[in-house]
């Protein structure tokens, strides 16, 4: 495989310690510490190979360059704990949503706006939860929250909260979209200006028209099982998930069953593959392979897609302190986080506790480098791959 100039941008949420390193040779170029980013937010890849993420401890938007002299190229305060970052088709314009954090009940209802071109910022209040969000392009920016119990998209226009007086100032949406109660995972497509949201009823689908939303169809999720997770394919023009079926009790989750999810937005067609069962949650995609992690009590494996619908599975090494049957999957244990840029067939996979990052080439199976960094990468960590030009900007919802 010829390789493409590809950084790796990997973060130890817990250690707080992000390192940039090359790909595929693995040398790591950079390393910033005292740093906790927000796992949840992710990160947010913007025009010109630049990233946006939230720093957790310090109450701060970050805009790194894993490919300038500084990496840190912008930092702007904002509210934390940061739930979801999202930004406007030109990379311009982001909002950040708070959720629980490291609480048990949602308390905060704040949001953040931040224009990069200016610096400017401004925080309102808007509704306690964890909204999901999303910031639609055009003349008039509009910022899109997706709430849950009761469930709806609200319509805030960006200029209108930006410039909010000083003092969080609650702020009403001037439009409202009903949803289900049970929403989670949002995707917005800025070819089509449409946004989706996640539910057991299917993918809900909103287009903008002036200064609101209107309400399109649902795309069936044609399974017992439902998404939580949405993602847009950037170059297939497809929405992806996995589809998560079985009892919920988090104790039954080496039963639970999982399917990949894609939908392609030009011909209305939806493919259902098999993964296998165990934990699979978020996924990445390449030039032509969309990759999933299993964890399962009897062996973990990198589940490979490619555009033929041809399934390839790889072995991972063990991870101590791996989920255990008996228990759940979420609390005191190591996960595994995955990464992939549209622009080159290298899939990167976290090994956590062990401080190691498996660098596979999609095409071959085969591991090309493992990375080993100073810090455990505590519940996995969490990990972006991309390319300077590879058009992941064109998703603009952090991941």
């Amino acid at each position: 495989m010829t390789a493409t100039a590809s950084a790796l941008l990997v973060s130890d949420h817990v250690d707080g310690s992000v390192y940039v390193a090359n790909v595929p040779d693995g040398t790591v170029t950079g390393r910033l510490t005292g740093r906790h980013l927000s796992e949840h937010a992710g990160f947010l890849a913007l025009p010109g190979g630049r990233v946006a993420c939230v720093d957790d401890r310090r109450g701060e938007l970050l805009v790194l360059d894993p490919f300038g002299d500084e990496l840190v190229e912008l930092a702007v305060p904002v509210a934390v704990p940061a739930e979801h970052l999202a930004c406007d088709p030109s990379g311009r314009r982001l909002a950040v949503t708070t959720g629980l954090g490291e609480n048990a009940e949602p308390w905060s209802d704040l949001l953040t706006v931040v224009d990069l071109a200016t610096g400017e910022a401004a925080r309102v209040r808007t509704r306690v939860g964890e909204p999901g969000v999303t910031v639609l392009g055009g003349g008039d920016p509009l910022v899109v929250l997706r709430h849950r119990e009761p469930g709806a998209l609200a319509v805030h226009r960006f200029a209108d909260l930006l410039t909010a007086p000083p003092g969080c100032p609650a702020v009403t949406p001037h439009a409202r979209l009903p949803l289900p109660d049970d929403g989670h995972g949002d995707a917005h497509d800025p070819v089509s200006r449409q946004v989706f949201t996640a539910t057991s009823e299917g993918v809900h689908t909103a287009h903008r028209t002036g200064d609101t939303l209107v309400a399109g169809r649902v795309i069936p999720w044609e399974s017992p099982a439902r998404g939580w997770y949405l993602r847009l394919d950037t170059r297939r023009r497809a929405l992806w998930t996995t589809l998560r079926g079985g009892d919920p009790d988090p104790l039954r989750w080496p039963d639970w069953t999982n399917q990949a999810w894609r939908h392609d937005l030009e011909t209305g067609r939806t493919l259902l593959t098999e993964l296998g069962a165990g934990l699979v949650f978020r996924l990445a995609l390449t030039r032509s392979h969309a990759a999933f992690t299993r964890i399962h009590p009897d062996g973990d494996e990198l589940v490979l897609l490619d555009a033929d619908d041809t399934l390839r599975r790889i072995p991972l090494p063990a991870m101590d302190g791996a989920p255990r049957r008996g228990g759940t999957p979420w609390e005191g244990v190591e996960r595994r986080a995955v990464a992939a840029s549209p622009g080159s067939g290298w899939v990167a996979v976290t090994r956590g506790g062990h401080g190691e990052v498996h660098l596979i080439d999609a095409g071959t199976g085969e591991e090309a480098n493992r990375l080993r960094v100073s810090t455990p990468l505590h519940h996995g960590g969490h990990v972006m791959l991309l390319s300077r030009n590879d058009g992941a900007d064109g998703d603009p919802v952090g991941r």
